[in-house]
């Protein structure tokens, strides 16, 4: 077992609230957050899987930590990917459970994290992109992994993507923290169509030094890519060959991983 312990904190550090438990803790906060009051999440060991829940609009998710992180509470803009309830109100409901092993040893999407944001990088999966489109919200890189995949509009929740402002060398970095084992990739192609593009062709390279190329359609479904089972660290989207219709913005909905924890 160990400690685990949740604070709100705000812009200047003082303690909002804080509750501690062993294995597992949960916080209600009674306030209404401000502008510049962040979540801290520690816990005693450094690789932690844990079941997090900071916001209850937003959900429990199975993350992995790599030591204690701080996550910043969005608003204005940088709160235009996520539902308008998350964080809103006075009163919240936070939770960190750490995983059992029979939870972490299940085959699951393995880049599924809706509380990734550009400052964690010990958060994992993490998700990085060399382009954001106008470096808004609602196209970041981070929306490819929240588990949302409606992707028949853009521009605002829930129709969040990562937007890859026409740069033809568009890349996405799904980072996991630990060496996991992969066989099987699903792609949301963002599809409101006429006004958005398509990628007919794109690459994943990986960790290992392998790639992989995979043909997509012209669709709003999910479109799945299976091969041999590989070990690897991360995995990047790219060399992605948009089609030869008239719109200059393909744009990517979701991407999911699966696979199991590589226990060696």
């Amino acid at each position: 077992m160990q400690n685990v312990c949740l604070k709100i904190l705000s812009k200047d550090g003082e303690t909002l609230a804080v509750n501690r438990g062993m294995d597992e803790v949960n916080l209600v906060y009674a306030g209404e957050y401000v502008e510049g009051d962040s979540i801290v999440v520690e816990v005693q060991e450094e690789d932690t899987y844990a079941w997090v829940q900071l916001d209850d609009a937003l959900g429990k998710v199975l993350l992995f930590l790599k030591g204690n992180f701080q996550y910043k509470i969005p608003f204005g803009v940088r709160k235009t990917n996520l539902s308008p309830k998350a964080f809103t109100g006075r009163k919240h409901l936070l939770s960190v459970k750490v995983a059992k092993s029979f939870e972490i040893g299940m085959y699951r999407n393995l880049a599924l994290n809706v509380y990734d944001q550009h400052e964690i990088e010990n958060l994992f999966p993490h998700a990085v992109a060399n382009v954001e489109t106008r470096g808004e919200a609602v196209f970041a890189a981070q929306n490819a992994i929240d588990g949302v995949t409606a992707n028949a509009s853009h521009g605002e929740w829930p129709y969040a993507s990562w937007g890859i402002n026409r740069q033809p060398d568009a890349t996405i970095r799904i980072t996991f923290g630990r060496t996991v084992e992969v066989d099987r990739i699903i792609v949301y192609l963002r599809a409101d169509f006429p006004h958005d593009n398509w990628w007919n062709q794109v690459s994943f390279v990986f960790s290992d030094g392998s790639q992989l190329e995979a043909e997509l359609i012209k669709s709003g479904n999910a479109q799945e890519i299976v091969f041999e089972k590989k070990r690897v660290e991360w995995l990047e989207m790219c060399d992605m060959r948009q089609s030869k219709e008239a719109s200059p913005f393909p744009a990517l909905t979701q991407i999911e991983i699966y696979g199991n924890e590589y226990l060696s």
